[in-house]
């Protein structure tokens, strides 16, 4: 899977880019601010339809204009394929596959895969839960794109949910409708409850793939480790199973420990107005040690594991995605100049066979040797191929 073009309309820096690709390493050279990011940030976003350095649709669209379009075709198993979608800030987004309107643009997911590398990874293990999170959740939905219907239900419903409990809350202060707020609680109860097992389900079963890539990962990218140095494991906000024992992965089994566990808290909930139960509220453990020994990479690793641990992630990610028989686009955003010299080395040799590797750097020398390819010039919103 590669791209093999690319078009932008006001989208970030660009009022307009065209950009030809291909098969093998891409390198988009310049200096800070000139919009190397912007390109490559583009094809992620049609990957995710989200960004991986803002939250929202607005700050996508050029400075000026009330929309963006992000068009890219995309070359797969020798067929190409147009994928389209126009970014409306305040309103739906709007997806097209060969120029043909999808009834959502979520419909686009799973048509093209991106595994993207940034200095924004260092929070995957130093940041908040929610930055795990949605590691796992974007990683669910490219190998099932229908996860991504589950993940929207569970925030519509647990939006619901939250606001049902400040009501029953205040009901439960002097209000005479507590009866009525209380019955409709148990009826979101079952809600959340259904649709989070879904959710805790898939993400249970995510981390177990993933697990034995991470660590072999990481024995390649941080010197004189071993594949057994590097854990992650599944946190849930209440305990899943006795210690020792692994959780359950049936739905069924879940919901119900999901719908004990908010009977048990109800009363906490109402007093503080928001759902204290569900995966909205679970981590990714990542350590580094074995047994006894093993610690936290947040708040005891130092920097260079932590940026080896960061790497080992969306390396595990990246060789996940290709044991399931597809080969993601890798992106690599200033990632480099970020790293020492050995394990700038050691990244660039592990993805230099990649069928389409695409890099951002300041300057040439930060692009290792090995990949080594086309090259472009970014400057003053400008894209300019070299040769």
């Amino acid at each position: 899977m590669y791209v093999a073009h690319l078009t932008l309309v006001d989208f970030r820096s660009y009022a307009s880019a065209e950009v030809e690709l291909g098969p093998g390493a891409t390198a988009f050279i310049g200096r800070n601010g000139q919009g190397k990011t912007n390109l490559v940030e583009a094809i992620d976003y049609l990957s995710r339809l989200s960004s991986h350095r803002v939250g929202s649709e607005a700050p996508l669209v050029r400075a000026g204009a009330d929309r963006s379009l992000v068009r890219a075709a995309v070359v797969r198993d020798g067929r190409t394929a147009t994928l389209e979608v126009e970014l409306l800030p305040g309103a739906s987004n709007r997806a097209k596959v060969n120029r043909s309107p999808l009834p959502r643009a979520r419909e686009l997911l799973g048509l093209v895969r991106t595994v993207l590398f940034s200095p924004e990874d260092l929070a995957l293990v130093k940041g908040d839960p929610s930055e795990r999170r949605r590691f796992l959740d974007d990683l669910l939905v490219l190998r099932a794109p229908r996860m991504a219907g589950v993940r929207s239900d569970y925030d519509r419903i647990l939006k619901q949910r939250n606001s049902l409990l400040r009501t029953a809350g205040a009901a439960r202060r002097g209000s005479s409708s507590q009866e009525a707020a209380l019955s409709t609680l148990a009826v979101w109860n079952d809600h959340l409850a259904r649709t989070g097992a879904e959710l805790l389900a898939a993400r249970l079963a995510l981390v177990d793939a993933l697990a034995p890539y991470v660590g072999k990962a990481y024995e390649t990218v941080a010197r004189g480790a071993s594949r057994d140095d590097a854990r992650i494991a599944y946190r849930s906000s209440f305990p899943l199973a006795p210690e020792g024992e692994p959780a359950p992965q049936d739905r069924d089994e879940l919901a119900g420990l999901i719908l004990a566990e908010l009977e048990r808290r109800r009363d906490d909930e109402l007093d503080r107005g928001v759902t204290l139960v569900g995966p909205h509220r679970d981590d990714l453990l990542c350590t580094l040690g074995s047994g006894d020994l093993a610690l936290p990479v947040k708040g005891y690793a130092s920097h260079g594991e932590s940026w080896s641990f960061a790497l080992a992630l969306r390396l595990a990610s990246y060789d996940l995605l290709r044991a399931d028989g597809d080969d993601p686009i890798l992106i690599l955003d200033d990632v480099f100049a970020e790293l020492d010299t050995t394990r700038r080395d050691q990244l660039a040799a592990l993805v230099a066979d990649a069928e389409q590797v695409l890099v951002t750097a300041a300057v040439d020398g930060d692009v290792p040797e090995v990949l080594s390819g086309v090259r472009y010039r970014v400057e003053g919103g400008e894209v300019r191929r070299d040769g």
